[in-house]
């Protein structure tokens, strides 16, 4: 068994769960690709976008800010969200986070555990990357 297991941009995809979501996933690490109890994905709200109102039965879930800004909603309580700011979900809390800037918001997802979030996921829409999301992901 490998000590670690790397990806680099060229080997990795986005996703929409839906078609008609305005949030993709670019995932990085799962049980499949990493062999991981975790979800590690970048997730990329776009102009106005959110995700639906979800809830995690057993995982926690962070989001750290890598470019942009949003708000996030957990069970009633509204937080902005900044650049290098790290949001910590718990189990059992409905939450929504949104993208409240004039550009894309980009989060460093990860949930843990999994619970079946990567595989959702893969099931999902094709997503091809732009300028803009290159120029985030690669620094």
């Amino acid at each position: 068994m490998n000590a670690f297991y790397k990806r680099s941009v060229g080997q990795i995809e986005a996703r929409r769960i839906s078609p008609n979501d305005s949030n993709y996933f670019v995932l990085l690490f799962d049980e499949k690709d990493g062999g991981t109890i975790c979800v590690a994905v970048v997730e990329i709200f776009t102009v106005g976008g959110k995700t639906p109102p979800n809830t995690h039965r057993a995982a926690d879930e962070l989001f750290f800010v890598l470019s942009g800004q949003g708000r996030a909603l957990c069970n009633g309580q509204a937080t902005e969200l900044r650049k290098g700011d790290a949001l910590l979900v718990k189990p059992g809390s409905e939450h929504i986070v949104e993208n409240t800037g004039d550009k894309k918001l980009y989060t460093l997802t990860v949930m843990v555990p999994d619970e079946k979030f990567g595989a959702l996921i893969r099931r999902g829409t094709p997503v091809e990357l732009d300028d803009e999301d290159r120029a985030v992901l690669c620094g």
